[in-house]
């Protein structure tokens, strides 16, 4: 499943009569596998992109366009056509430094780039039944489908790095038959450093991104993050370690690995029942309270007491199983570690943010390296005044609403000015942490919960243990 992004650019899924989630639109399309063919593919859209803002500009001259005379002549609409069709079929990199450039507030670009970010993210093209076939075969043998009870050729999710397939494998072994088998596209894994390469000399040629976004910096984080999305046998190590953690736990359910189906490029695991969050945004505030709330509170487990998260923020990695009240945790390729020198840093930042510190949450922010000391005044005043508007909720004793919350829209008032004004790119850490929380953010505001923010923070993080051995106390 994708990794599709925050803001109002979450992947919106609608569930079938089953509760399966189902995509919007499911195109077959062929894969280009070879760095030859994915060369070639990003080329032609580069001529394309010329001839069409040649054409754009010859009828703006002689008055025939309907565009505006300030807006883009490379992204007019052929061309925003063009982008989008190119990189639906070439997946895994272009899909992915969308999902990183994103994690920008859309009043930071122009409509035209807004439209191409969420387009590309919503795309769901899949492999002809050809190409899928050679694939599995090399995987998992020439006689791969004797596995299997049932295999359904067509996927029911598509999305940057593979696609899944419902399938039935016999029982007896395992304890489940149902299972969903997530099949790699060929060529994504060994393309990322020339995609990514391409992608990077078009944005540049565009000149269609504002400095602050640190394309260099962007790229080299999608650059690790693809390189761990793609290696299956990683994913596969971290659904065994959450399905550790949560075991027996009385608010989610992972689900368990079928490890003779998976390997580098087949990742095979039981089928979880449960309804996505759009129709949980229908269900009673109860049930409503208690997945903002879950959600959040794995947030704060994974960071301050796993030291380990998946770090994928979208909705459809979350379904909700109404008969046994658990959230069903999906997609676990984003998942990573980290160090304890960070997490003691961005713990202080947040305890500061939620004491409603702004010398604490300057103080740390420049220790994280969010700021260098020598930021002007309105760069680090609208940074500090974002962390202190993240740590809100953690202020409010009792219940806080989401469902009445004005921290989004005051978080985003500030980002402009960062881009503007910001001296050095984020850690390279947050880029991930910050998707995920803030699509926990965005979760809860979608259900409206009402969620005990301060006394969450403070009993996980009280636990919590600094490098040089000492505690948060409060």
């Amino acid at each position: 499943m994708t990794a599709a992004e925050q803001q109002q650019r979450l992947v919106e899924y609608e569930a079938g009569e089953d509760d399966v989630p189902q995509k919007q639109q499911l195109r077959a399309s062929a894969m280009p596998s070879n760095r030859v063919s994915r060369l070639y593919h990003y080329g032609s859209l580069a001529v394309g992109l010329g001839w069409g803002a040649l054409g754009e500009a010859t009828k703006r001259w002689s008055g025939f366009s309907d565009s505006s005379s300030d807006s883009s002549v490379i992204l007019n609409r052929a061309n925003i056509d063009r982008i989008v069709d190119k990189l639906s079929k070439m997946r895994g990199a272009a899909l992915k430094l969308g999902q990183m450039l994103s994690i920008q507030d859309s009043k930071s670009m122009t409509p035209e780039v807004s439209e191409v970010l969420q387009r590309v993210q919503n795309s769901a093209n899949y492999m002809p039944i050809r190409q899928l076939e050679r694939l599995m075969r090399r995987q998992l043998g020439a006689d791969w489908r004797d596995a299997f009870v049932e295999f359904h050729d067509e996927p029911f999710a598509a999305a940057s790095i593979g696609q899944v397939h419902r399938a039935q494998i016999e029982p007896a072994r395992h304890g489940f038959d149902r299972v969903a088998v997530k099949v790699q596209y060929p060529g994504v894994a060994g393309s990322i450093e020339s995609d990514l390469s391409n992608l990077q000399s078009l944005l540049v040629m565009s000149k269609l991104l504002p400095r602050g976004m640190y394309l260099e910096n962007t790229i080299k984080v999608a650059r690790k993050e693809l390189e761990w999305e793609c290696d299956y046998a990683r994913e596969a190590d971290a659904i065994c370690k959450f399905g550790e953690l949560l075991a027996g736990d009385s608010d989610f359910a992972v689900p368990r690995l079928v490890p003779e189906l998976s390997n580098k490029m087949v990742l095979t695991t039981e089928f979880m029942d449960g309804m996505d969050m759009n129709r949980v945004e229908s269900l009673s505030q109860e049930v409503r309270d208690h997945v903002g709330t879950s959600v959040l509170k794995l947030c704060l487990r994974e960071l301050f007491e796993f030291e380990f998260m998946q770090t994928d923020p979208n909705w459809a990695n979350f379904m909700y199983n109404a008969e046994t009240g658990k959230i069903v945790l999906l997609d676990f390729g984003a998942s990573r570690g980290f160090g304890k020198a960070f997490l003691d840093k961005y713990l202080n930042t947040l305890k500061a943010a939620m004491e409603g510190d702004r010398d604490g949450v300057r103080h740390w922010s420049t220790e994280l390296g969010f700021l260098t000391g020598y930021e002007a005044d309105v760069m680090t005043n609208a940074h500090v005044d974002s962390v202190l508007e993240i740590g809100k909720p953690f202020r409010s004793a009792g219940l806080y609403d989401f469902g009445s919350q004005d921290v989004s829209n005051n978080v985003r008032e500030a980002i402009p000015v960062m881009l503007r004004h910001r001296l050095t790119p984020p850690p390279d850490e947050t880029y991930s942490l910050h998707r995920k929380l803030s699509g926990a953010y965005l979760l809860c505001i979608k259900l409206r919960s009402r969620v005990p923010c301060q006394e969450l923070f403070k009993s996980i993080t009280s636990q919590y243990t600094f490098s040089d051995g000492s505690s948060v106390s409060y």
